[in-house]
């Protein structure tokens, strides 16, 4: 039965615990946004008068040989963690093919009958490690976000083809497959650049935990009132983004630089071919604030729905996360304290969507 789109609960309970998501409400036919989707005019941006991104894709095949080819992407990399905390690549190393296939595979999903999707609502999955869900944490958000999602935690190859969703598990695990060289490439750079030579096993801790997961933005009939996604930072070290041609997705600058002045928003066009990586809060840590992870949201559309595909790299969650002690050396001071990273992560997800608040936990408070 549809809700009543006048009756919040009516609208929680149709969305969130029946696990219809967004799209069901889509489905059901609306010609407005319902209130529990309605975001503070506060939280809402001026996408008409956003900056476009314009800067070319970097090309990380040049990262494989040396001489001025490798330096001048290096030097490119580091300028974008150095500021934006966003940049867009190519020649990654995951076959083209494969892209456009998880963009049908995740409409293919989403497209699933609403009891299929529901099957993996975080109190009955059958699994921990696949939850289905909508929003970010929709018993304390204000306004919930446009947004309907599959998310599957990665531990080996046999779990995951034991336990993620069967329309999507061997697409996901190719996926994440080829794009784990590419990871290791842009620490090796942004570490390197901080004056660490990183081994394998110090790369290994920090890409230790994965998480992957499809996003599906349903048409929305009011796009200048509510939100995808709200503000916020990524808390891992990377995330690789597969975003389709329809867009949406804007970053805030933290600072003023060529892209523009501090607190404009500046949109992340789609770009052919391409993969869109944004800084985590742990590089930032490391790095000592030296490195930008990077406040984002993502804006809906009233012509076509969206999807993306996220791969969240971060550390094991036993990991022991401080400022490096090359960079604290040559800082004077650590910015941040040491903590371990689970402590962290539970932190951010006992908490609504609220910027970059969440590096607060980590800050070093002043004398």
């Amino acid at each position: 039965m549809a809700p009543n789109l006048e009756d919040r609960n009516s609208v929680f309970e149709f969305v969130v615990r029946q696990g219809n998501g967004v799209k069901g409400l889509v489905d059901s036919g609306l010609s407005t946004v319902p209130e529990a989707y309605v975001q503070p005019p506060e939280e809402r941006i001026d996408k008409e008068n956003a900056i476009k991104y314009d800067l070319p894709p970097i090309d990380l095949s040049k990262l494989d040989g040396h001489g001025p080819d490798h330096d001048e992407v290096a030097n490119q990399l580091v300028r974008a963690v150095e500021t934006l905390g966003f940049f867009q690549v190519v020649n990654h190393g995951v076959p083209l093919h494969l892209l456009e296939s998880l963009k049908v595979s995740a409409h293919e999903f989403f497209s699933l009958p609403p009891q299929r999707k529901a099957v993996y609502l975080a109190d009955v999955s059958p699994s921990p490690l696949v939850k289905y869900g909508t929003s970010y944490i929709p018993e304390k958000e204000k306004a919930l976000g446009w947004k309907d999602y599959i998310l599957m935690q990665y531990t080996n190859d046999d779990e995951a083809l034991q336990h993620w969703p069967q329309e999507i598990k061997e697409i996901l695990l190719e996926y994440l497959r080829s794009s784990t060289g590419m990871v290791k490439k842009l620490l090796q750079v942004t570490l390197g650049n901080l004056g660490v030579k990183p081994d394998d096993s110090m790369i290994d801790v920090l890409i230790g935990k994965k998480m992957l997961s499809m996003i599906f933005y349903p048409i929305c009939p009011n796009p200048d009132l509510t939100l995808g996604v709200g503000r916020h930072s990524d808390i891992g070290t990377f995330t690789v983004l597969l975003q389709d041609e329809v867009g949406g997705l804007y970053v805030k600058i933290e600072q003023d630089t060529g892209y523009g002045k501090k607190g404009d928003w500046i949109l992340i066009p789609p770009t052919p071919n391409a993969l869109v990586i944004n800084v985590g809060d742990m590089l930032q840590i490391l790095s000592n604030g030296k490195y930008k992870s990077a406040e984002h949201i993502v804006c809906t559309s009233s012509t076509n729905s969206r999807v993306s595909v996220p791969i969240f790299i971060m550390p094991r969650e036993t990991t022991k996360i401080a400022p490096l002690p090359q960079v604290v050396e040559k800082d004077g001071i650590a910015v941040y304290k040491e903590f371990v990273y689970v402590d962290y992560m539970n932190k951010v997800f006992a908490n609504a969507l609220d910027g970059k608040k969440s590096l607060d936990f980590a800050k070093i408070s002043p004398a």
